[in-house]
This record gives C-alpha cells, structure tokens and sequence, in this order.
C-alpha cells in the first residue's frame, strides 16, 4: 500500500508528476531552502524510493515505521540531530506521512 501512495502523491519512475502533491512539496521545499531541494531531503528521498518502489521494504509502512529497518535508522538519526525529536516537515516524518497516503505535512 506504501508504495502505491508514494506513486499515487506523485512520485514516479519517470519523475515527479506536475500539478501532484509531489510537485507541491517539491516546489515548497526548494522555496524554504533558497531555490533549490537538498539530496537527503524529503522530496529527493521520496522521488528515490517512489522510482524503485521501494517504501515499504525501507520500513516506511501504511501502519508505520518498521522497527530495526532503515527508516528506523533514518528516524533515529534525524531526531539526535534536532534534539530528540523529528521535526514536522523532515524527511522522515514527510516520508512516513505520503507512504500511509497523507499530505506529507502539506497545509
């Protein structure tokens, strides 16, 4: 299901479909960050794993993040890096949000 809505937001092997909510955050984040969107960030992430189709075995599921998988590893580190937590609109949370078919934060 995970990687359905990754592709259904936008997110697809042949790129990020205009006018989706892909294109939205796509266009948000590169605002917020001065023009352009960061390589580990949300969008660049979710465009890799929509390309492979591979959400879900990364541990970002429809019932959540999968203990000991990679997404828990991603989760982990972002929330040491911003004190303890992972913050609204990161990467993971941004992730985790689009593969159980929500607006990745989008307002």
């Amino acid at each position: 299901m995970s990687d359905r809505n990754v592709r259904n937001a936008g997110f697809t092997s042949s790129g990020i479909k205009g006018g989706s909510l892909a294109s939205s955050l796509m266009s948000r984040e590169a605002r917020v960050s001065g023009g352009g969107v960061h390589s580990r960030g949300p969008t660049a992430t979710l465009q890799v794993m929509g390309a492979k189709g591979s959400t879900h075995s990364s541990g970002f599921t429809s019932s959540g993040i999968s203990s000991g998988s990679q997404a828990s590893r991603m989760m982990s580190q972002e929330a040491r890096s911003h004190g303890g937590g992972t913050p609204r609109g990161g990467t993971t949370s941004t992730v985790q949000s689009v593969s159980m078919g929500g607006k990745g934060g989008r307002h």
